[in-house]
């Protein structure tokens, strides 16, 4: 039986990675402090191959087991977070990474760091491709997460060259499903919060900026494979799919049968304007590509949400 090690596990995406993991047959190692994350999202996961740890990354992990496996996923991910702590942000991509990687070198694992589109910033070539290196703005309010997850590469990088770590990198692009958090921040739990409730959408700016969103299911298949190849460059995840945010709003009003209206408010301080991967690496190294169509995923997550709103009352 494989072991693999999920830091960040209670989290949106690494619960569904515990989940996806447990359902091969592996043994799972769940990390996580839960100052961003819950443990309802793995109180599902009821299975004596299951382990969770209560653990902040920053702090050095000690794990008296064998592991295969290490998926770094660590991170103050949504807006609300890294503005709330940005020094906590920076060493959860400094100190964390450092303790994950080490992790994975002293078990001989192989390393599977979660970084992120955002290490593109605001780009300039569209859609990116791994090979762009990015416009990104160090000592705006982004760049308490963009810069961690730049160093947390770069560092990865290193202890792949000179220490021999069995690495990957995988550059994850707007994901959604169930378990987001209402609040976080983002686009789709916003929209979808604010028309099941039948409050105005709030679109920042004109709407025009683009995204590509990606449904969860989806993304954690890429990473399994990513994990299972002898790739060590980094690979883009996402949805090409790109869609105004504007576009994005209207769809969820329509297919929740909300009465919300949209409103407009100021675009925040460095917000990048367009949003797409180019994920051709992924197709030929890995053999992978979306197949969630984002109407199919919003309807999917909008009858999670209306399903925990009934058993919540």
């Amino acid at each position: 039986m494989l072991t693999s090690v999920v830091t960040g596990g209670a989290g949106f995406l690494g619960s569904h990675l515990c989940e996806a993991l447990l359902g091969r047959g592996q043994r799972v190692i769940c990390i996580d402090n839960l100052v961003v994350s819950t443990l309802e999202n793995i109180d599902h996961l009821r299975d004596d191959a299951f382990t969770f740890l209560n653990h902040d990354v920053i702090e050095p992990i000690a794990i008296d087991e064998p592991v295969d496996v290490v998926y770094h996923l660590a991170a103050l991910a949504s807006p609300v977070d890294y503005l709330r702590m940005p020094l906590h942000s920076l060493k959860t991509g400094s100190y964390g990474t450092h303790h994950a990687v080490g992790l994975a070198k002293w078990k001989r694992a192989r390393f599977v760091l979660a970084s992120t589109s955002e290490v593109y910033g605001d780009p300039q070539v569209h859609p990116q491709p791994e090979t762009y290196w990015g416009h990104v703005n160090p000592i705006g309010p982004r760049g308490v997460y963009d810069e961690a997850k730049r160093y947390a590469e770069a560092l990865t990088m290193a202890y792949h060259s000179q220490q021999g770590v069995d690495s990957a990198i995988v550059r994850i692009f707007n994901t959604y499903g169930p378990r987001m958090r209402s609040y976080d921040g983002r686009a789709i739990p916003t929209f979808l919060r604010q028309a099941l409730a039948s409050k105005p959408l709030t679109v920042f700016g004109d709407g025009s900026q683009t995204r590509s969103f990606c449904h969860v299911d989806d993304l954690i298949r890429g990473i399994i494979l990513l994990a299972e190849s002898s790739e060590h460059l980094p690979v883009n995840l996402g949805n090409p799919d790109e869609k105004t945010l504007l576009e994005l709003a209207e769809t969820i009003i329509r297919l929740t049968g909300s009465t919300s209206e949209i409103v407009f408010e100021a675009l925040p301080v460095d917000d990048p304007q367009v949003r797409q991967p180019d994920v051709t690496r992924a197709k030929q190294l890995l053999g992978w590509e979306p197949e969630v169509a984002l109407e199919d995923g919003l309807r999917r997550t909008i009858a999670s949400l209306r399903h925990e709103a009934r058993v919540a009352s």
